[in-house]
């Protein structure tokens, strides 16, 4: 729901990049230096605005909820306000007789 779970595996992206590129870092063919960063969603915290080349991944469906466990597994207040759609507001959700604090998704916004 927040950075920590993000929407796309970064090895497999780092993987094929590096897979092109090697051979330009190792033989130091390039004219200078040059900087490759990945971000995870549209918050861009890989730098990636300041990159010479940027890879962005982006969510394509909406997340998936696990009521009864997300509020142990992640902050809440942190999984709101890092979306960047603002789909995700906070809920609160009657598991087993009990409300738990959770979150609900704008499913049209994402």
């Amino acid at each position: 729901v927040h950075c920590h779970t993000p929407d796309n595996h970064a090895s497999g992206t780092v993987k094929a990049t590096m897979d092109v590129l090697f051979d330009e870092f190792t033989s130091i063919a390039l004219p200078a230096q040059l900087r490759v960063s990945m971000a995870c969603c549209l918050n861009m915290c890989g730098a990636v605005h300041c990159s010479d080349i940027a890879i962005l991944g982006y969510h394509r469906k909406p997340p998936m909820l696990d009521h009864e466990y997300l509020d142990k597994m992640c902050e809440i207040p942190l999984a709101i306000a890092a979306c960047p759609t603002a789909a995700i507001k906070p809920s609160k959700v009657e598991i087993n007789g009990q409300m738990v604090k959770s979150v609900a998704v704008n499913n049209e916004r994402c």
